[in-house]
């Protein structure tokens, strides 16, 4: 399969819903898909991160490349029809209350950062929040599943826990937004 096709040169791009389409490439679902896109490289930099680091855990790893096969669902139920788990938001909620229930209490406003993996996680937090702005966006003009919605905006709760969980993992303290 050949990378390029040329047919792209024009600022218009080939999109495949029911039946394929042209639209053009600042189009609100090239958006959001440019935004997810995003998320699963910056996820993917992640767990190379984790790697190096040697701070992830096997579970950890497991659970962000079920993340980045997760976005690829999202993807396709913002174009078509969702191939996301049904059960995926409750996964995603169950390692929230995991991870949530070995760390300390918050008590404030802190600031992104800490150890590398965790301020990765902060940037992956930052764009998968823009990518549910995205989303919404584009739910204004076309159907788009409430489960891939629910999805993205519980990733980013889990992608914020997470920051704190290798924090924590990493001896680094949360450090509180002074005011």
């Amino acid at each position: 399969m050949k990378i390029y096709t040329k047919t792209g040169d024009q600022g218009e791009t080939q999109l495949y819903v029911n039946k394929p389409q042209k639209v053009a490439k600042d189009d609100a679902i090239i958006e959001c898909y440019g935004s997810l896109d995003e998320l699963n490289a910056q996820i993917g930099l992640l767990s190379a991160r984790l790697q190096a680091d040697e701070l992830g855990s096997d579970s950890d790893l497991a659970m962000l490349a079920a993340i980045q096969n997760a976005l690829f669902s999202v993807g396709f139920a913002v174009s078509a029809s969702s191939t996301l788990a049904p059960d995926a938001v409750v996964d995603l909620e169950s390692h929230i209350d995991v991870m949530q229930a070995d760390l300390p209490p918050q008590t404030s406003f802190i600031l992104p950062g800490g150890c590398v993996a965790a301020a990765q996680a902060h940037v992956c937090r930052t764009v998968c929040r823009r990518a549910e702005r995205r989303m919404i966006s584009m739910a204004k003009h076309t159907e788009v599943s409430e489960l891939a919605q629910q999805y993205v905006n519980r990733l980013s709760d889990w992608l914020y826990v997470f920051a704190r969980y290798l924090n924590a993992r990493a001896g680094v303290a949360d450090v509180p937004v002074s005011r």
